[in-house]
């Protein structure tokens, strides 16, 4: 036998399960009613009400002594669970809207962990520990890109930027370039390596698609120094870039941010002038941004 929805189930509203439950702690109307800074008649009468729409009777009242029905400590148990679980709620929804909770996607070019980037997630996690910092190492066209595709919130670039539109730049860091040589390489011996020191060294670099303001950057200096480099591979991802320096395939240009990694098996020289330095920007979609995302904005932009 197939049994038709009830569609007359009462919906209790949450006052009147609040009003209950003092009632039912303190098993008596008048000490209930103190608590809940109201007169006793119309908690009297909140209570009958509430017993009318569950259709049972849920405390019993004597004359000197008042208790619950069966009925009524399974209500008080389920409206527990109830009232604690709409206070979450409305705390979470409050702390969401105040940028206290949620989840931030931070995009950043590899070579911002190596800067204030690690320095400044620390401080946003010790202010903001129920905000999740989810982080995505991405090349600067992949970050555009996720970030006009609502795929990330805030993103760390390196410039140039040809197309600007929809999105709005802070200045976040500063870096330089560097020269990534192999620590058996013979120019790692010395102190004082010049960019056109690298004029016959197999060079490998960043794709210009990927990276279009730092490659172009490398190739500058590269030609003042009067020569175009002999590019025998390109990698994907900075770390890439000097796991092939590491294993001899070439030299590189790099941020010096970065002269920590595999500090054993390559040897950073510094580059001097100031057309080896970079700026790093914090980006984010134009208009407004989550609370959270805005709130990570703003430690970062500190």
């Amino acid at each position: 036998m197939v049994h038709e929805a009830r569609h007359d189930l009462p919906r209790m509203e949450l006052r009147l399960l609040r009003q209950f439950v003092a009632v039912a702690e303190e098993l008596h109307f008048t000490r209930a009613a103190q608590r809940l800074a109201m007169s006793q008649p119309p908690l009297t009468a909140a209570i009958r009400r509430l017993e009318e729409e569950v259709g049972a009777t849920l405390i019993e009242r004597g004359r000197k002594t008042v208790r619950l029905t069966h009925a009524g400590t399974v209500l008080l148990d389920r409206a527990k669970r109830l009232l604690r679980a709409a206070d979450e709620a409305l705390t979470a929804t409050r702390d969401a809207a105040a940028g206290k909770r949620g989840t931030v996607r931070l995009g950043y070019v590899g070579s911002a962990m190596y800067g204030r980037l690690p320095e400044a997630l620390r401080a946003f996690r010790r202010s903001h520990s129920d905000v999740v910092v989810d982080l995505h190492e991405m090349t600067t066209v992949t970050q555009i890109d996720r970030l006009r595709a609502g795929e990330l919130d805030l993103g760390i670039v390196v410039p140039p930027l040809w197309d600007m539109a929809g999105l709005q730049m802070t200045a976040f860091d500063r870096d330089r370039l560097a020269i990534a040589l192999p620590a058996g390489h013979p120019l790692a011996a010395g102190e004082a390596v010049g960019v056109a020191d690298l004029a016959r060294e197999p060079f490998i670099c960043w794709p210009r698609l990927q990276g279009p303001g730092f490659h172009d950057q490398v190739m500058r200096i590269c030609g003042d120094a009067g020569f175009t480099p002999r590019v025998v591979e390109e990698a994907h991802g900075m770390h890439t870039v000097l796991s092939l320096v590491a294993v001899e395939a070439g030299v590189a240009i790099v941020p010096e941010s970065m002269k920590q990694v595999r500090a054993a098996e390559i040897v950073y020289r510094p580059i001097g002038g100031d057309a080896a330095g970079f700026d790093l920007l914090l980006c984010r979609p134009a208009g407004e941004v989550a609370p959270a995302a805005a709130r990570l904005e703003d430690v970062l932009r500190r």
